[in-house]
C-alpha cells in the first residue's frame, strides 16, 4: 500500500476541534491514517510542507461541467439570455457525445487545478451515449464527483406542465456504472423540480431518487417566481423534505421556507457570483444562516465566471457582510467591532458543508483519520500569501488558484509543484476547440 507523508504543514482540518495546527499527515492508500505533531515512517514518500497550508479539497455543490467547451461566452448574459442560448434547442441540444467527454474532462481538470477535489456535475443529458461520455470524462480527469443525471434541455421537458421524465435512463446508467459505493463517482438525480416541471412529475422524481438511494438536486426559489411559488412549503406539507434533497439558488424564498429546511432537512447551494450578475436574486447565504441552514457553495457556470472556489468564497462573504453593514449604516450604526460573518464559516461552506450536502461527509470535507485523503496544499511562499498571519483568512480572502501547489484525490496526486499530472493536454485542447466550434456553428449565438 502506497504511503505519503506530508510533513510540517500548517494544517486547517475544518473540524470542530481546532482552527489550524502544525502537524504531519500520513496517507496510506486512499485514506488518512495519522494526523500528529510529528510522524516518522521510512516507507513513506515525504512531502516537505513547511511552507504550505494543508487543507481539505474544496467541494463544489453545483456545477454544469460540460460548459467548459463554451467558457466565458456569457460575460454579459442575464439568466434569461443564458437559458435562451443554451436550452430550448440552443447550444446544449447540439452537443455530440464526444463533446460531452471533452467538456467534462476539461471542466473537471479546471476544478482540480484550482483545488476543487469534488464537484456535483449538474448535467443536461441528450442520450445514453452522452451520459456515458460525460462519465468517461470525469473518470479520466480523476476527480471525485456526484454525476447528477439530468433531463434534456428541450422545451418539452422544461416547462411547468411537463410530465416527461428521464428516470428510466438514469436507472440504466446506475446499473451500468454505479454499483459500488467506494468509487470516486457516485450518482445523483438532477431534476427540474416543481418550478420547471409539473408538480406530480417533480414528486415522482423525488420519490424515484429515494428508491434508487441517491441525492435529488434541483434549481428552486429564485427570480420573480421565487417568492410566489412557495415550493418548499408545498414539499414540506407533502412530507417530502429530507437531507437527500439539494436546492440550488433559493435567493427569493421566505424565512419560513428556510426554517422548514432547517427542521426537516435538505441542503442549499449558493452560487454567489453568477446569481449576482445574472439576476437570480441576492445570494441566500445570510437568509440560510439566519434561519438555521448552513449553505454550500458552487461555481455554477464557467460561461460567465471562473471555475475556482476562492472567488466564490469571497463573493459569498463580502456580499453578505455588505448586506448587513448597509442595513446597520441605514439605521445610523457603524458596523463592528466584529463583522457579521467569519472567514472560517465561509471556509466550512466550501468544504465540509458541501460534503454534507452531497451525502459524502463520512468520506471527505475535513481532514480526519479514517477519511479519504482529498487534500490540497497552498504555497505560502507566493507573494500574495507571504507572510502568513492568519491561515484561514489567507485561504478565504487572499488566495487564488495559482497558489495551489498540490492536489490529492483519494490519496493519489493529481497536481504537484503547481502542475497538473495529466499528459497530452495540448492534443486534448484541439478536441475541446473542435467541440466549441461544432456547437457554435450549429446555433445562432
Amino acid at each position: 500500500m502506497k504511503k505519503t507523508l506530508i510533513k510540517g504543514g500548517t494544517v486547517i482540518p475544518v473540524t470542530d476541534q481546532t482552527t489550524y495546527i502544525k502537524a504531519d499527515i500520513l496517507i496510506e492508500g486512499t485514506k488518512i491514517s495519522k494526523i500528529e505533531p510529528s510522524i516518522h515512517d521510512e516507507e513513506a514518500d515525504i512531502i516537505n510542507a513547511s511552507n504550505r497550508i494543508v487543507m481539505p479539497g474544496f467541494v463544489d455543490s453545483h456545477r454544469h461541467t460540460w460548459e467548459s467547451m463554451i467558457r466565458n461566452i456569457g460575460a454579459d448574459w442575464s439568466l434569461q439570455t443564458y437559458l435562451s442560448k443554451l436550452y430550448y434547442g440552443g447550444i446544449g441540444s447540439k452537443r455530440r457525445p464526444q463533446d460531452d467527454y471533452i467538456g467534462n474532462l476539461f471542466g473537471a481538470l479546471e476544478a482540480l487545478d484550482a483545488g476543487v477535489t469534488t464537484i456535483l456535475d449538474w448535467t443536461m443529458i441528450n442520450s445514453i451515449e452522452h451520459a456515458e461520455e460525460s462519465i468517461r470524462g470525469l473518470q479520466d480527469a480523476g476527480i471525485r464527483a456526484v454525476f447528477a443525471y439530468g433531463a434534456p434541455g428541450d422545451e418539452a421537458f422544461w416547462n411547468n406542465d411537463s410530465t416527461l421524465t428521464h428516470t428510466d435512463d438514469a436507472k440504466t446508467i446506475q446499473s451500468a456504472y454505479f454499483q459500488s459505493p467506494n468509487q470516486l463517482l457516485t450518482l445523483g438525480l438532477a431534476i427540474r423540480g416543481p418550478e420547471f416541471s409539473a408538480w406530480d412529475t417533480a414528486v415522482n422524481e423525488i420519490n424515484t431518487a429515494r428508491e434508487m438511494g441517491i441525492l435529488a438536486t434541483m434549481h428552486l426559489g429564485f427570480g420573480t417566481w421565487g417568492r410566489t411559488a412557495h415550493s418548499i412549503e408545498r414539499l414540506d406539507e407533502q412530507h417530502l423534505l429530507g437531507k437527500d434533497l439539494n436546492f440550488t439558488h433559493m435567493n427569493r424564498v421566505t424565512d419560513e421556507a428556510m426554517k422548514r429546511i432547517a427542521a426537516k432537512g435538505g441542503s442549499v447551494s449558493v452560487t454567489p457570483e453568477v446569481e449576482m450578475m445574472m439576476g437570480h436574486g441576492y445570494p441566500a447565504t445570510g437568509l440560510a444562516l439566519e434561519n438555521g441552514v448552513k449553505p454550500t457553495l458552487g461555481v455554477d457556470v464557467v460561461t460567465s465566471t471562473g471555475g475556482d472556489m476562492f472567488a466564490q468564497m469571497k463573493f459569498a462573504l463580502q456580499a453578505e457582510r455588505a448586506r448587513v453593514n448597509e442595513k446597520l449604516l441605514d439605521e445610523g450604526i457603524m458596523p463592528g467591532p466584529d463583522l457579521h460573518l467569519s472567514a472560517n464559516q465561509i471556509l466550512e461552506c466550501a468544504t465540509i458543508e458541501g460534503a454534507k450536502a452531497l451525502l459524502l461527509d463520512d468520506k471527505i470535507g475535513s481532514l480526519e483519520v479514517g477519511k479519504e485523503a482529498d487534500i490540497i496544499l497552498l504555497n505560502t511562499c507566493d507573494l500574495n500569501l507571504s507572510p502568513i498571519t492568519d491561515p484561514i483568512g489567507a485561504v478565504v480572502q487572499t488566495a487564488h488558484p495559482g497558489n495551489v501547489d498540490s492536489v490529492f484525490v483519494a490519496g493519489k496526486a493529481v497536481k504537484r509543484h503547481g502542475q497538473l499530472l495529466f499528459s497530452n493536454l495540448d492534443s486534448l485542447r484541439s478536441q475541446l476547440s473542435d467541440a466549441q466550434q461544432h456547437v457554435l456553428a450549429h446555433t445562432n449565438v
